[in-house]
């Protein structure tokens, strides 16, 4: 398969008064046609960092990308000019955000907005707009999709908010899809739901996903391939099955530890000690070092190698080699 995304050396700080947040150190990654991957870490890893980095939507100041590439079909859109961009987003590379309520328009309809979206983005007329509209909305399994079309978003629940906003970015036939944390603001029965829809579309579409989550639970059921981010760095990548049933890098052994033991509910969760280090002054050596439990002295001065990103299972880790990766596992979910 073809990599429709390619993650290079990927940097991007934040200048603040505290100093350089160095929220990406080098990040690598790829994304194929038809392939979903999942970015899984900590709040303040650099999951949404990477998103809106390659979405080019990093608010400059105080941010800024200084190094790396981010390769479209083949062509840096880091060298893209802003009109460039501007084409490319929503036609080619589409984003759903977190919480649907502050990326809908409280003032216009859900129809006014759909229209806008779609003519912007595709060759059509308004009428036509309408028909893709509705079409979408029906694909969504929205309730009564004529009568949502001319609702307001606060008339809408999460949910159906959600729905909309998957419906208004697949009507723009997008090659891409960037989700990040999609579901997070909804409960669990609309989450089931809305993923349960999304991946019938993805799959329906042919599309290729960039999926950013804390949800390990929800990665092992909807993506074939998972980056494990910490402090701004991939410290693990490789299949669904890599990940949860040969971990390798602490950390990720750690995140596994944390997710409810479905066989055995009363067992208590694991606990990852510590926090994220402060990435204005990030720690020397491998950045887990200081909570990580199998640490030796080299992993506070040594740099660990870099994860590639691409196919094969690697970790960023001086002390275990992917051929180690033994640690037991306990899912959420079952994997693919």
């Amino acid at each position: 398969m073809t990599k429709v995304l390619e993650i290079d050396g990927l940097q991007t700080h934040f200048h603040t008064e505290a100093g350089v947040v160095r929220a990406l150190n080098g990040v690598n990654l790829s994304v194929k046609r038809g392939e979903t991957v999942g970015i899984v870490g900590e709040t303040g890893s650099g999951k949404s960092v990477t998103a809106k980095s390659v979405m080019r939507l990093v608010p400059n100041p105080p941010g800024e990308i200084v190094a790396g590439e981010i390769r479209y079909e083949g062509d840096d859109i880091l060298q893209k000019s802003g009109e460039e961009m501007r084409a490319i987003r929503g036609s080619e590379i589409a984003m759903i955000f977190q919480d649907p309520s502050t990326s809908l328009n409280p003032v216009y309809t859900v129809r006014n907005q759909m229209l806008e979206v779609i003519t912007t983005n595709r060759d059509v007329s308004k009428t036509e707009a309408e028909s893709i509209s509705r079409e979408m909305l029906a694909d969504v399994e929205m309730p009564r999709p004529e009568g949502v079309l001319e609702s307001y978003p606060h008339e809408l629940s999460g949910g159906m908010k959600q729905r909309v906003m998957i419906a208004m970015e697949l009507a723009c036939d997008p090659d891409l899809i960037i989700a990040d944390e999609p579901t997070t603001a909804l409960d669990v029965t609309i989450e089931k739901k809305v993923l349960s829809i999304f991946s019938r579309l993805v799959e329906e579409r042919d599309l290729s996903v960039l999926w950013i989550t804390h949800d390990l639970a929800v990665v092992a059921q909807f993506c074939d391939k998972v980056g494990v981010m910490y402090a701004g760095e991939i410290v693990e990548f490789g299949t669904v099955h890599d990940i949860f049933d040969r971990p390798t890098h602490p950390y990720t052994r750690e995140l596994l530890k944390t997710i409810p033991n479905i066989e055995n509910p009363q067992e208590s969760l694991g606990v990852i000690e510590g926090s994220v280090p402060d990435l204005v002054n990030p720690p020397s050596g491998c950045r887990f070092h200081p909570r990580c439990p199998d640490a030796e002295e080299r992993c506070k001065s040594e740099v660990p190698p870099e994860v590639d990103g691409t196919d094969d299972h690697e970790a960023a880790c001086l002390v275990h080699d992917v051929d180690d990766g033994t640690a037991p596992t306990r899912t959420g979910g079952e994997s693919q």
